[in-house]
């Protein structure tokens, strides 16, 4: 079976261990034939997860372009941060323009497109929403995976209660079960599938046994917000969404607490007017492992839409 490649990006910002830059691994995925091929699709993932999460869907992507999935700083093989209130959107956006200008000068950026999920749709929003930015070239398609200029306080909350506990596992299993648990939202997925999706998710622990593969100070931030401060960043997030050039589609579980049908009417009514598809009986969020979900992003990304 085909698997990515594992590299490293050094950005601004001092890592937990003392030096005065962290690197961001990221796995780039290419089955094009061409080292240098000229379309990349960036995948981010959601605030506790990693890149490995898009393994079915960068597998599929892959014959058709680069597929570059960053583990954010914080989570999977990438440095922890020295400063947690440096965990947050402006922060990633920095590691994000690091990470392209190295893939870029790697092999030139041609195409430029962007599915994030959750936080990685947040990045992706200031990424493709501030024309400032030197980026290789604009983002030319990007796919918002549930989520969008106004987060759900009640989902928010939800999500703060369990970001950075503690948690230790006597087996590989038993963290995917656990996981499983905290995740509902995410559908439908066979064992097999479940397992595959939690075992990036996980590392040996130091006592024995496993422990979840992010740090548990990523929770800070978001557990010093209030609902108010989250209320004030709504402006903030619709100014980025109308300044979007890119073609937008927004991908929303029927089910997201994050998220509601209201928000993803008024993405579809304003700046790039995003198209947007609900899956029934999934929540917060779609993982692009079913078929049907790959297809979705296949035709988004690769199609002529």
């Amino acid at each position: 079976m085909v698997e990515p490649t594992l590299n490293y990006v050094a950005c601004p910002g001092a890592a937990v261990h003392g030096t005065p830059t962290h690197r961001m691994a990221y796995w780039e995925w290419n089955q094009t034939g061409d080292p240098a091929h000229p379309h990349v699709i960036v995948c981010v993932h959601g605030l506790t997860r990693q890149g490995r999460d898009f393994d079915v869907l960068a597998r599929d992507l892959s014959r058709s372009a680069r597929v570059i999935c960053p583990d954010v700083a914080g989570r999977g093989r990438s440095d922890w941060l020295a400063q947690p209130k440096t965990y947050g959107v402006p922060q990633y956006t920095v590691d994000m323009l690091a990470l392209l200008q190295q893939v870029h000068a790697t092999a030139p950026i041609e195409v430029l497109d962007w599915l994030g999920t959750s936080m990685g749709g947040l990045i992706g929003m200031a990424v493709a929403g501030n024309p400032e930015l030197p980026l290789p070239v604009p983002v030319r398609k990007l796919l918002l995976n549930d989520v969008g200029p106004v987060l759900e306080w009640p989902a928010l909350q939800r999500i703060a209660q369990y970001v950075g506990q503690p948690a230790h596992f006597d087996s590989v299993q038993q963290g995917a079960d656990a996981l499983r648990l905290l995740s509902a939202g995410f559908g439908p997925h066979t064992q097999a599938q479940w397992l595959a999706l939690s075992q990036p998710m996980l590392r040996p622990a130091a006592q024995g046994g496993w422990e979840l593969h992010y740090d548990p100070a990523i929770a800070l931030p978001m557990q010093g917000m209030t609902q108010a401060q989250s209320e004030q960043s709504q402006p903030l997030l619709w100014q980025l969404y109308d300044s979007i050039k890119a073609q937008t589609l927004l991908v929303r579980g029927a089910q997201s607490d994050l998220i509601t049908r209201d928000t993803a009417t008024a993405m579809r009514l304003r700046g790039p007017r995003a198209r947007v598809v609900e899956l029934e009986n999934v929540g917060h969020a779609p993982t692009f492992v079913a078929d049907d979900q790959v297809v979705i992003a296949r035709n988004f990304f690769l199609g002529d839409e």
